[in-house]
């Protein structure tokens, strides 16, 4: 069996940004690039979490973020879940915020996903965070899925 990852929200935000600084033109770029690259290799995951965060926006894109996490495997978000991620919260793992970047760690971490694909590299893909997920998740008995950015897989490319 293929190796899973979990999509975050920042993923299909990225891959149809309208952002044109240039930051976000090479993240939008190297989304893309991963995906041609790297979609068909994996068992894509993702949840209705994402797809109700990105209902949020209001980007002439919105449709088309969201049509690109539907085309993947939904993983149902069950309340052991929505338990897992206030216990993130409470250990001060994630944000004070249920329906976002906790939940997205717990659904990953629950149905032991190899990554989790972000750019959210404030909490999600964080070096200086892993050793706190890895010992929360580990005290739940979870495992802790790779924390990465598509670059990652890129090898740092130009």
């Amino acid at each position: 069996m293929s190796k899973t990852i979990y999509i975050e929200t920042t993923i299909p935000s990225f891959y149809h940004t309208l952002r044109s600084d240039d930051e976000s033109k090479v993240r939008m770029k190297w989304t893309r690039e991963w995906w041609d690259r790297y979609a068909e290799v994996f068992r894509l995951t993702s949840s209705v979490a994402v797809i109700e965060e990105l209902q949020r926006g209001s980007s002439p894109k919105r449709d088309d973020r969201i049509a690109l996490v539907k085309a993947v495997e939904l993983l149902p978000i069950t309340d052991e879940i929505h338990e897992i991620a206030e216990k993130y919260i409470q250990e001060l793992v994630m944000p004070n915020d249920p329906a976002g970047d906790a939940l997205h760690l717990a659904v990953a971490s629950f149905y032991g996903i190899d990554y989790l694909l972000t750019w959210n590299c404030k909490h999600l893909a964080n070096i200086r965070k892993i050793d706190h997920i890895r010992k929360v998740n580990g005290d739940l008995g979870l495992l802790t899925p790779e924390l990465t950015t598509p670059l990652n897989f890129l090898g740092g490319e130009e």
